[in-house]
C-alpha cells in the first residue's frame, strides 16, 4: 500500500546528505552517486535506487557489509513504493545480518507478536547491547521516523547502547519498514506492547528514544509516564499537524507521510489532516505529570515547527534544547547531540 510521487531528487538528497554522512556513509561515495541520479523511481541508470544499489553492491563485494546495508537503506529511501525499493530493503536486511558478527555490541534479532486491535501484529526488533546478558541493564526502545528506520540508524542505536549502558530494542514504528501494522489511530497499542516486552527483557527499567516521527511516540510514552525516561529528538507532537504546517512541508515530506499513513494515491489535504489527528498529543501535554524527558531539535527544522519543541519548556523534570545552525532532528550536528543524550540517559537511568 504505497504510491510514487513527484520529488526533486537533488533537493531531497541535499536535505538528507548530512544525516547519511553522520550515520556512516562516506561523503565522497555519496557525492558520486548523487551526481549520477536524475530521477527517483525509474529502475535504470540515473535512477535513485539503481545508483545507490550499485554503490551497495560495491561495498558488499569488498566485504564491507555494514556500509552495504547503509547504502541499500538510502537506495530504498524514502518509501517502498515500487519493486526496486522493496528489493533494496530486502538486500539491506541481508547485508545487515552479514555485518552483525562484526558489530562492537552484542546483537540479536527477534520477531515479536504484539497485541493490536484484538489480535496480534508482527514486529521484528533488533537488540543491541554492550553485554549479551540483558537482565541487568535498562532497555531503551528505539525507533526512527517515517523514512529513516532501525537499520538505517545503526550507528546511533549502537552508540546509545555502548555509551548509556542500555540494551537497545530497535524497531520500525507502524507504517514503516518491517512492521506490518499501519500508522493509524491504533498505533499506540504497538508501543504499549513493546514497553511490556522491554520490562520483561531487562532489569525492569525502560526508556524510550524516538527520532523524527518516532519522537512523537517517545513523547507520548514520557508524557503518560508509561516509561521511566524519554528522549524526543525532532518529534512532531501538536502544531506540526495543523493545516498551515502541512501546506509548508518540503522535500516530498507530505507524500512520505501519506505513504506511512497507508494511502495508495496522493491524499487530499483533508485526508492528510485527518490521518495525522491521532498523533496530536495535546491532551497529554495538558496533563502536569510526566516521566523525565529530554526534548531536542534543530532550530532550523523545515518539517517540525519550533513550537513542538518549545511546548515542553517549563514541565517538571524536562530538559529542552533547540540546537542552533541545524535542521530536522539536528542531523548535521549528531556528533554534538549524542554525548548530551548519553549523559542524560546515564543520569536518569542510574538514578
Amino acid at each position: 500500500m504505497s504510491y510514487e510521487f513527484s520529488v526533486d531528487t537533488q533537493a531531497l538528497f541535499g536535505e538528507r546528505y548530512a544525516q547519511w554522512v553522520n550515520l556512516g556513509l562516506p561523503a565522497a561515495d555519496l557525492d558520486r552517486a548523487r551526481a549520477a541520479i536524475t530521477t527517483m523511481w525509474a529502475d535504470e541508470p540515473g535512477g535513485w535506487t539503481h545508483e545507490l544499489s550499485a554503490l551497495a553492491r560495491a561495498y558488499a563485494a569488498r566485504g564491507e557489509h555494514l556500509l552495504a546495508s547503509l547504502a541499500y537503506g538510502v537506495a530504498k529511501f524514502p518509501v517502498l513504493a515500487n519493486q526496486a525499493k522493496q528489493e533494496a530493503q530486502r538486500r539491506q536486511a541481508e547485508e545487515y545480518a552479514k555485518a552483525a558478527p562484526g558489530f562492537d555490541v552484542a546483537f540479536e534479532r527477534r520477531i515479536l507478536h504484539l497485541p493490536y486491535r484484538g489480535a496480534t501484529t508482527r514486529v521484528p526488533v533488533h537488540l543491541l547491547s554492550a553485554a549479551p546478558d540483558y537482565s541487568h541493564a535498562p532497555v531503551l526502545l528505539f525507533s526512527g521516523g517515517i523514512d529513516s528506520w532501525k537499520m538505517d540508524l545503526h550507528r546511533l542505536a549502537a552508540g546509545l547502547a555502548r555509551g548509556a549502558g542500555v540494551t537497545v530494542m530497535a524497531f520500525d514504528h507502524p507504517g514503516t519498514g518491517e512492521t506490518q501494522a499501519p500508522l493509524d489511530a491504533y498505533t499506540d497499542e504497538v508501543t504499549d506492547g513493546l514497553i511490556s516486552q522491554a520490562r520483561q527483557l531487562g532489569n525492569g527499567t525502560v526508556a524510550h528514544f524516538g527520532l523524527s516521527f518516532g519522537g512523537n511516540f517517545a513523547a507520548a510514552s514520557g508524557l503518560s509516564g508509561a516509561v521511566d525516561a524519554a528522549i524526543d529528538l525532532g518529534g512532531p507532537v501538536d502544531a506540526s499537524f495543523e493545516p498551515d504546517n502541512y501546506r509548508r512541508l518540503m522535500f516530498g515530506m507530505a507524500d512520505i507521510a501519506g505513504n506511512a499513513y497507508g494511502f495508495t494515491a496522493p491524499p487530499s489535504e483533508e485526508q492528510m489532516i485527518g490521518a495525522g489527528r491521532p498523533f496530536i498529543r495535546r491532551a497529554l501535554l495538558e496533563q502536569k505529570g510526566n516521566a523525565p524527558m529530554l526534548v531536542i531539535n534543530g532550530a532550523d527544522d523545515v518539517h517540525v515547527v519550533q513550537a513542538d519543541t518549545l511546548v515542553f519548556q517549563g514541565r517538571a523534570d524536562t530538559e529542552v534544547i533547540l540546537v542552533p545552525g541545524t535542521g530536522h532532528c539536528a542531523a548535521s550536528k549528531l556528533p554534538e547531540v549524542m554525548p548530551i543524550m548519553i549523559s542524560w540517559l546515564r543520569a536518569r537511568l542510574t538514578a
